[in-house]
């Protein structure tokens, strides 16, 4: 049939449209390969995989009468579809051909949709409707061939709504486990961490994951979310008192330090420089036990008390370094003193060399103090002069020592007694006595000898 102006018009059996349905007469571009992403699982097992849609030919499947009507082939017969009045046969053949295209691209489109995973409810009531259009539908091609497609996808609708079901209780599953997950670790956190940082990142973390997570059942979701909750509200209680106590404690340590400033302002003009020198190491290691003040305060804290340790310590240094330059000029006085007497000699004139010894003390006394390393040194020298006179002194005095002497005089007397008693032993007869008296006598004779032979080898 043709309107006023000519126009190829559709018989009584119009076909119907949905609102995304392709104009008649209009060509349409078939859908690219990668425009539908089929949906995973079981949804890719479907039987009619996505259809890139070709131009069909419709002399294969209907007629235009040469007076302008059409003709499609059906199993039933031949059915008159439309008149074409615009042009001549092929003409017209050609526009209900791409009538037919048009349809079949909306049935390559429900079954992308199907295989993409799409609402299989939704797709099953757009296949019904365009199966029931099929038979007054003014288009030329393979009708039949369109309606088992139809019909197919009808039939898996409710196979792929299961799927789809089974799917989204799988997902609800794994994604009520992964919260169940995330709150466990959420409470393990806010349970045992210590490391405030790192543990405070992680709850973020876990919550930015947590609101990336879908499709769990309300009720669950809501106790889930209340478990997650509490953890981090207790985290961050825990967290506030430690750090709160952390701020005590490092007020407490600010005071004990600004304390130990003072005390060590107090030293730093100290010259009591060994007693002083160990209270600053007291100080030090009770500066290290007060903890950590504030951390701006702790630093200016520090460089205060350094400083006045540093007055300190320069100070002694300097003291140090005068008194052992002192030091070394007086062991060089002592080496110059013991060369100066080095000629003493006990046993040429002992009491020269008594006497050259007490100067030599008296000086060595007088020039005071070497360094530590010399000390052992130059006193060993002194020492030796001293051991020679003293021994020299000794040596006269055991020669000239009356009690020596008086003891040897005695020894001899008891001799001379035991001597008289064995011979009056010996007179009246009385051999044992006698002998007895003489091994007295020999005893002390051998006394008396020794006492004269320490005195005479003096």
């Amino acid at each position: 049939m043709t309107d006023s102006n000519g126009t190829a018009k559709a018989g009584p059996g119009k076909m119907p449209r949905s609102s995304g349905a392709p104009k008649p007469g209009r060509s349409i571009q078939p859908p690219k390969p990668h425009a539908v992403k089929p949906a995973p699982g079981p949804a890719q097992q479907h039987p009619h995989p996505v259809v890139v849609p070709t131009v069909s030919d419709p002399s294969l499947w209907g007629r235009v009468d040469e007076d302008g009507t059409a003709w499609v082939k059906t199993a039933e017969g031949e059915r008159q579809v439309g008149s074409w009045q615009a042009g001549d046969a092929a003409e017209g053949l050609a526009h209900f051909g791409r009538r037919f295209d048009d349809l079949a691209t909306e049935v390559a489109l429900l079954e992308a949709r199907l295989a993409a995973g799409a609402d299989a409810r939704k797709t099953k009531a757009a296949a019904t409707a365009l199966a029931e259009s099929l038979p007054t539908a003014a288009v030329i091609g393979d009708i039949e061939g369109l309606a088992r497609r139809l019909q197919a996808i009808a039939e898996h609708s409710e196979e792929a709504a299961a799927h789809a079901k089974e799917e989204k209780e799988r997902a609800r599953h794994e994604h009520t486990e992964r919260k169940e997950a995330l709150a466990a670790e959420a409470e393990k956190i806010a349970a045992e961490s210590t490391q405030w940082k790192a543990a405070g990142d992680r709850l973020r973390e876990i919550l930015d994951e947590w609101k990336s997570i879908r499709g769990v059942d309300r009720k669950v979701d809501d106790a889930l979310w209340k478990r997650y909750s509490k953890a981090r509200e207790a985290f961050n209680r825990r967290r506030g008192a430690h750090f709160a106590e952390l701020d005590r404690e490092r007020a407490a340590a600010k005071a004990r330090k600004e304390e130990l400033c003072v005390q060590a302002e107090e030293l730093s003009g100290s010259t009591e420089w060994v007693a002083t020198a160990s209270v600053f190491r007291d100080l030090l290691a009770e500066w290290k036990a007060a903890g950590r003040a504030p951390r701006e305060a702790d630093e200016a804290l520090w460089r205060r008390f350094k400083s006045a340790q540093d007055v300190f310590f320069a100070a002694r240094n300097a003291a140090v370094s005068e008194r052992d330059a002192e030091f070394e000029q007086n062991a060089a006085a002592k080496e110059e003193l013991l060369s100066a007497y080095a000629f003493i000699d006990p046993s040429a004139d002992l009491e020269t060399a008594r006497s050259a010894l007490r100067e030599l003390q008296d000086k060595w006394d007088a020039i005071g103090k070497v360094p530590r390393e010399r000390m052992q040194e130059l006193e060993g020298k002194l020492r030796a002069i001293e051991k020679r006179v003293r021994d020299a002194v000794d040596a006269q005095w055991r020669r000239t020592d009356p009690e020596a002497m008086a003891r040897a005089a005695q020894f001899r007397e008891r001799v001379a007694q035991f001597e008289e008693q064995a011979a009056k032993a010996q007179a009246a007869g009385n051999a044992r006595d006698a002998e007895k008296a003489l091994e007295q006598a020999k005893q002390w004779r051998e006394w008396a000898e020794a006492a004269e032979g320490a005195v005479s080898n003096r």
